[in-house]
């Protein structure tokens, strides 16, 4: 989004906070949950440089995971690597003392001590992190309006009951990188088990010819989302579905139609509506294969007085007759008392 907002000048008369999705590509060796091609989906924020705003990220972050049923198969790492300044200052310092031992450095690390000293913190070969337990501690270097910034962001998250792990081993591998940083991580992928990464960037606008503005984002990597499901067992069941849109005319798809976008936006229920006709008994059959456990018809009588019959699949409960808003708060009530 970056180059976006300076091609359109998006930061003259605003602040904007974007989203986008879509292929990538890498220049590195194919491998396992690391491809050639891949597909990434991420959120940036321009113009704004309080805490809040990187709370926020990591808030839509933690909701996708949730929302995915893999709350509970990552971690949030966090760290701070302050300003510009106290980045420059330690890599300085990791370099003075690594030098005199680069020959005990892994071939990557000793590559990395000239072109990017601090991704050597993130090294996973275990001689190379035990000769760092001796290495200056970065947090030493940090600033302190870096540490406050980044007591503020731990405050939202506390405040919210969000678990995180401060780890003052993550730098991010980007060198624009500033203040906040924050990986979501996984044991199930083995090496590549960041699933999803970000932090703030603000001078990374300015370094690509735009204004001198405050950044901050994350992106997920779809690849690696979809095989952490698949890792699981979690693939998803083609046929799942809460309510199941039965229609029992064919003038009337239409309305059914409306019925189940209406129903997708005001819940947060998997809707499946009827298609390709059939009798109802027909029906009514594919919404018990389905899995719902709601079947909501549409019929003359029930457009003719623009509602709905609700029919309870798995419970004794009987069958109602709602207006849309009514039917959209009987399902979202019944869902959390479920």
């Amino acid at each position: 989004c970056v180059r976006a907002v300076i091609d359109r000048n998006m930061t003259r008369e605003g602040k904007p906070r974007l989203w986008y999705a879509g292929p990538m590509f890498r220049y590195e060796r194919p491998q396992k949950g690391r491809y050639r091609q891949f597909y990434q989906i991420g959120a940036e924020a321009f113009g704004l440089a309080g805490p809040d705003v990187d709370a926020e990220l990591i808030f839509m972050g933690h909701d996708m995971w949730k929302l995915l049923g893999l709350e509970s198969a990552v971690e949030l790492e966090m760290n701070t690597i302050g300003s510009g300044d106290s980045r420059r200052a330690y890599s300085e310092a990791l370099v003075k003392y690594l030098n005199p031992r680069k020959k005990e450095l892994d071939a990557d690390s000793e590559r990395r001590l000239t072109t990017n000293p601090m991704r050597i913190l993130d090294s996973k070969n275990s001689s190379t992190q035990k000769l760092l337990e001796s290495a200056p501690d970065p947090h030493d270097f940090i600033d302190s309006a870096s540490r406050a910034h980044f007591e503020g962001v731990c405050e939202y998250l506390d405040h919210e009951g969000i678990n995180f792990r401060v780890n003052p081993r993550l730098v991010r591998g980007l060198d624009y990188y500033t203040d906040t940083v924050f990986e979501w991580v996984t044991d199930e992928l083995g090496s590549q088990g960041t699933i999803c990464a970000g932090g703030r960037y603000n001078g990374l606008v300015e370094r690509l010819g735009g204004p001198s503005v405050p950044a901050a984002g994350f992106a997920a990597g779809l690849d690696r989302v979809v095989l952490l499901h698949e890792t699981l067992g979690m693939n998803a069941d083609e046929s799942a579905a809460d309510v199941y849109v039965i229609v029992m005319e064919s003038q009337h798809e239409a309305y059914a139609r409306r019925l189940a976008q209406f129903m997708r936006r005001e819940t947060s229920l998997r809707i499946r509506q009827h298609l390709g006709g059939g009798k109802v008994g027909v029906q009514m059959r594919q919404a018990d294969r389905s899995g719902a456990r709601w079947a909501v018809i549409v019929g003359d009588e029930e457009v003719a007085e623009n509602r709905v019959a609700l029919k309870w699949l798995r419970e004794e409960t009987e069958q109602e007759s709602l207006d849309f808003e009514q039917l959209a708060t009987c399902l979202n009530r019944a869902v959390e008392s479920h």
